[in-house]
């Protein structure tokens, strides 16, 4: 969830003030869902997978324009 009132509009998982690209991080130091959980105990598994979710979403591809050659 995006609120430019909360965290400057640094998307938050819902509800909270933790930043999905924390979660994120975390997961892609190797911490699993259980310890993550108990560092933030007001995350649950489901906003952990929605944290994963909206950063697969965040960069998923893109349509670009093609360059007509000359």
């Amino acid at each position: 969830m995006v609120d430019h009132q909360i965290m400057g509009g640094v998307p938050c998982v819902q509800g909270t003030r933790i930043p999905v690209a924390t979660v994120v991080g975390l997961l892609a130091q190797g911490l699993t869902a259980a310890e993550i959980r108990a560092d933030y105990p007001q995350l649950s598994d489901e906003d952990i997978r929605a944290s994963l979710q909206f950063a697969a979403e965040a960069v998923t591809e893109r349509q670009l324009p093609l360059r007509v050659s000359a």
